[in-house]
């Protein structure tokens, strides 16, 4: 666990004074991979596509790890991984491309970046607060938290199943589109619980967490597969909608856009601080016991 601390504290500042190395990201051959695949469909295609390539980067992690300089090639090869899988696009960059465009068109057109599949953003604060969260959870936090819990081989396979399951250009049939989004909505739904209650935490506790628990009130039984995490969703436009009333006896304006990205930027910011803080904790812990 120290060394995979290590390693997202080296790629996450790699990635803040180099956003270029997002330009190197590609996935290609695994698109290649998934045409070669096109005489299955289903769940035996999806994966196909996902086992391979596992494998593989599983293999190569132990054999590198089997070489004479012990630690170094793994740490390396898993520093390689994790700035492949912190994407496909870089989260901090678009937030600043909105944030730097010249006027409300540039900046609605910059905000199309955060969505996932084409699907358009309204240029309101509810909903670019959406998804920015979103965006949040697959570019960085789902990732971390797979690299933490399974190494290299669990960020990659939530960077690949995110592809099959959200890419539209990957051409896929009906029965493995469908499959693949199962995967998809799975690997979210963990990293989504916790970023919600850190969400939570950093911000507005009672209509985070009321908006939460409303979703899941209402949710099917297979939600949790079947549509996705859209309970952080409704819970980031909670966070949004809310009026604080302010010391003078005013609500805060929360209507802005522009206002509310910057405001849930720093508390992203601030949750993963404290993901990152937890991960050193349970190191440290790990060694005084």
């Amino acid at each position: 666990m120290a060394i995979r601390l290590l390693v997202a504290l080296v790629a996450l500042g790699l990635l803040h004074v180099m956003p270029q190395l997002a330009r190197w990201r590609g996935d290609g051959l695994f698109r290649r991979w998934v045409t070669q695949l096109a005489d299955t469909s289903g769940g035996s295609r999806v994966a196909l596509a996902l086992l391979l390539p596992l494998v593989l980067c599983a293999l190569l992690e132990w054999l590198l790890g089997h070489t004479p300089l012990g630690a170094l090639l793994p740490l390396l090869f898993a520093l390689v991984v994790l700035l492949y899988c912190l994407g496909p696009r870089e989260f901090e960059v678009d937030l600043e491309a909105i944030l730097d465009a010249p006027d409300g068109a540039s900046r609605e057109a910059a905000a199309q970046a955060l969505a996932d599949g084409g699907q358009p953003i309204a240029w309101n604060a509810p909903a670019l607060g959406e998804a920015i969260a979103y965006a949040a959870l697959r570019r960085r936090f789902a990732v971390l938290l797979w690299f933490f819990l399974l190494g290299p081989a669990g960020a990659l396979a939530y960077r690949l199943a995110q592809t099959l399951g959200r890419d539209d250009t990957l051409r896929l049939d009906a029965d493995s589109r469908r499959a693949a989004s199962y995967v998809a909505n799975a690997l979210d739904w963990l990293p989504a619980q916790l970023l919600t209650f850190t969400l939570a935490v950093v911000g507005h506790w009672e209509a985070v967490i009321g908006a939460w628990r409303r979703w899941h009130n209402q949710a099917a039984s297979t939600s949790w597969y079947a549509t996705g995490p859209g309970f952080l969703g409704v819970a980031a436009q909670a966070d949004v909608l809310i009026d604080i009333e302010a010391g003078d006896g005013y609500a805060e304006e929360h209507s802005d856009p522009l206002a509310e990205l910057r405001r849930l930027r720093s508390a992203l910011l601030r949750a993963l601080l404290a993901w990152l803080s937890v991960v050193a904790l349970v190191v440290v812990g790990g060694w005084i016991g």
